[in-house]
Order: structure tokens, then C-alpha cells, then sequence
């Protein structure tokens, strides 16, 4: 047998062979310093640091998600008073979860909701079950709204205060504890 290959040489090898411990190590360590900000205090998960914020509403135009009307950008920049627009979806679980305390939200704030990347007639069916906290909704079919908004998944909140200024985000299902101490307070101040 004539092999015409030649000898691979030792060093080469032997940084084939450490590259996965390396890459291993790497991981760890990135692990293991998430972990420890998370012991401090120090990482959120939900925290995206989007870079929308205390921007206006990015442009865009979206259409009628039954039972409500759609709304764009030029809407929320008309608006004098703050109100949440909230990302969700029919298939998204922790979008069914917060249900129960938006419908209890939307006495204190209007709530406008984007249904995103839904059949409309699974939007609709979800608002009609879970009960409907919003006071407008649009359909995101295509996602791409979205992507200006700088949605990574759903739900997402965002507080819009007068003007269209993009005032907080958060990707987390809200909470009536994030309701009482971050929401309600930051309403108030935007009321003022």
C-alpha cells in the first residue's frame, strides 16, 4: 500500500486533541461566573439591556388581529398618556400564565396587545378564553415588527410612555409583584 500522505507531525496533535479541553474549560468558566453573579444578585436573565429604550417606537404599521383593531407606530406616538404593548402568542405557555394578571392591569394602564407570529383565529381563540386585557391588538404574522422592536421571543412588555418613547422592557411574564414595584410606580411618574 503506497501512501502518499505525510506524517502528521506531534505538536499538531497534540493541539488537536486540547482543543475540546480548552473550549470545555472556556464553557466553565463562563457557566461558572453566570452562577456567581446570579448568587450576588448581579444577573437577571430576563434583563435583555435593550438597546430601544428612552427611543421612540421603532416605525411600523400592523393590521387588525380580530376582535380589536391594529395600530402602528403613529398611534403610539399620538398617545398622551403611557400604555403597555405587550408581545404574545396563542402557543406561548408563560403567555397563558400572566393572562390572569394583565386582565387585572388593564383597570390601572391601557394594555395594547401584538399578536406575534399566530393564525388569527388562535389569537382570537386565546383572547377569548383567557379573557381579553387589551384594549387594541394587532397581528405580527411575519415577525418582523418585531424584530425593530428588538424582540427576542414572547411575551415581551414594553412601557410606552407619551410620544411613542419606549420608557422599559422586560421579557419576562409579568408578575403582580413587577406590577407593584416597577409598573405602576413608572406610570405614575410618566403620568406627571
Amino acid at each position: 500500500m503506497n501512501d502518499n500522505t505525510p506524517p502528521s507531525s506531534p505538536t499538531r496533535r497534540r493541539l488537536l486533541m486540547a482543543t475540546p479541553l480548552v473550549l470545555a474549560g472556556a464553557t466553565g468558566v463562563a457557566f461558572w461566573r453566570m452562577l456567581s453573579g446570579m448568587s450576588h444578585g448581579s444577573f437577571d436573565p430576563h434583563d435583555i439591556h435593550a438597546p430601544v429604550l428612552d427611543k421612540p417606537v421603532p416605525d411600523f404599521t400592523l393590521p387588525d388581529q380580530p376582535p380589536s383593531q391594529g395600530f402602528g407606530a403613529a398611534d403610539l406616538r399620538a398617545l398622551k398618556m403611557p400604555v403597555l404593548v405587550n408581545y404574545f402568542a396563542s402557543w406561548c405557555i408563560p403567555c397563558v400564565a400572566e393572562m390572569p394578571t394583565l386582565n387585572v392591569l388593564k383597570a390601572q394602564v391601557p394594555i395594547w396587545g401584538i399578536a406575534y407570529k399566530d393564525k388569527p383565529e388562535h389569537a382570537l381563540g386565546f383572547v377569548e378564553r383567557a379573557g381579553n386585557p387589551y384594549a387594541r391588538i394587532a397581528a405580527d404574522r411575519d415577525g418582523l415588527a418585531a424584530i425593530d422592536w428588538g424582540v427576542s421571543g414572547v411575551p415581551e412588555t414594553f412601557l410606552i410612555g407619551p410620544g411613542g418613547i419606549i420608557r422599559w422592557h422586560t421579557a419576562a411574564p409579568i408578575t403582580e409583584e413587577l406590577i407593584r414595584t416597577t409598573i405602576l410606580p413608572l406610570v405614575d411618574r410618566l403620568k406627571q
